[in-house]
């Protein structure tokens, strides 16, 4: 009886992390670089601090760790001069707000009042030496290794400069930890450095790589599998029940 409530009760508890899990995926669905997301879980004994703690007979269900799909999306073309995606491995370096990095796979920039190329979050792309700024009334084109270079759109049309060189990295999968913002980061909140072997193709965005039938089928799965806990909690219930008639009757 004792074992069975403890299962059941913290199996439903996380079966409905999960199933919150399998909705963000699937809320995402359309989100440019989206990763999913999975929970996983594992069984934990209940320590006891009574003197004399009897046998492991209760355990505990809990989130063991959230996995990241880092398989790529599909690429999308968009014709926009300020969106870049990431062909294969790799990331594209954004400053956050106390100056640290962070790593993203949605490539869709903007250019703020300054001219400083950004996020739709407003967070400044990272280039080699800081942001990078693009002045006005020229036209921008993009190199495979994040290099961005400018033509004016009046006057001297054949003179090229370059601007910047967006910083493109490829970190271990392993240290790369999820935020809330939906933006990757080192576990360590360190800098990965510049990967020349990364490619960026411009005038496309990654789309999101959540296969939504599969996440369907998952979230039925899930149902079922709550629905099934919870009337293991009901028939403990009416185990309980029965037991307590019995003895109450002698």
């Amino acid at each position: 009886m004792d074992r069975l409530i403890y299962t059941a009760m913290t199996g439903a508890s996380q079966t409905m992390n999960r199933q919150a899990a399998v909705a963000n995926n699937l809320a995402n669905v359309s989100s440019t670089g989206y990763r999913s997301e999975e929970h996983r879980l594992r069984s934990v004994q209940v320590q006891s601090n009574a003197f004399d703690k009897g046998l492991p007979t209760r355990a505990f269900v809990v989130d063991a760790s959230t996995h990241t799909d880092f398989a790529p999306g599909p690429l999308m073309a968009t014709g926009r001069a300020f969106d870049f995606a990431i062909q294969g491995k790799g990331w594209m370096a954004v400053q956050m707000p106390d100056g640290t990095e962070a790593y993203t796979r949605n490539g869709s920039f903007e250019l703020n009042a300054e001219g400083i190329l950004q996020t739709r979050n407003g967070l400044p792309v990272q280039g080699d030496g800081g942001p990078i700024t693009i002045p006005p009334e020229v036209k921008v084109t993009a190199g495979s290794d994040g290099t961005l270079s400018v033509i004016p759109e009046s006057g001297a049309q054949n003179v090229v400069n370059v601007v910047g060189r967006i910083k493109l990295v490829n970190p271990p999968e392993a240290d790369l930890v999820r935020g809330d913002d939906g933006l990757f980061r080192l576990a360590d909140r360190g800098a990965a450095p510049t990967d020349d072997a990364v490619k960026m193709a411009a005038g496309y965005v990654e789309g999101s790589n959540v296969n939504a039938a599969e996440q369907m089928v998952t979230m039925i799965s899930l149902a079922r599998q709550f629905e099934m806990q919870m009337k293991m909690l009901s028939s403990a219930d009416a185990n309980d029940r029965a037991g307590t008639q019995i003895l109450s009757s002698r």
